[in-house]
């Protein structure tokens, strides 16, 4: 990575880091809807997403003397919200789809792809996944972690990250079908 871009907002990182409440809100305005964003792909309701990023953003000022430009602001505080997000669907028991158990075989040829999806129907097809495949194709697809970072994120062997997407990635193929 580009270190210049590590540095992204270091003068109002290192304001916020002494105290600064107008650089605090300098980055809360820069960051606030990219971050909602990142929640709301994972949480759905509204005001769960908005709590997570409020309790994101107190989180990361309370801890930013610990922020040491090894990834930039954004990436550091997406981190953040990303874990806080899994923590509250945790706490509300949504429970990961397990697949260890169960056998099951991919075969990816071709013929399984459609030769044009429409983007909203994968958005549909996405919000009609359980919420375990919600959570491995958002952060595989749409956030763009590999399988170990998701393994660490969520608890789980990279394995299981790899089989639970592919797993998701045939359901969802099978639901934008009937779209």
């Amino acid at each position: 990575m580009d270190t210049s871009i590590l540095y992204t907002h270091k003068p109002l990182v290192e304001k916020s880091k002494l105290g600064d409440r107008n650089a605090q809100y300098e980055l809360y305005e820069l960051y606030v809807d990219a971050m909602y964003n990142v929640s709301m792909r994972m949480m759905h309701i509204k005001e769960d997403a908005e709590d997570v990023v409020q309790d994101s953003f107190i989180e990361a000022f309370n801890n930013l003397s610990s922020f040491r430009y090894e990834s930039t602001f954004g990436s550091w505080l997406k981190r953040i919200v990303i874990n806080k997000s899994i923590n509250q669907l945790k706490k509300k028991k949504i429970p990961i789809v397990p697949i260890e158990s169960q056998m099951y075989h991919i075969k990816e040829t071709p013929e399984e792809v459609p030769p044009k999806i429409d983007i909203k129907n994968i958005i549909k097809g996405i919000r009609l996944l359980p919420s375990g495949y919600q959570q491995i194709i958002n952060l595989y697809l749409v956030e763009g972690y590999d399988h170990m970072e998701i393994s660490e994120i969520l608890g789980i062997t990279a394995s299981t990250s790899k089989s639970q997407y592919h797993r998701a990635k045939k359901k969802l193929i099978e639901i934008v079908r009937t779209l």
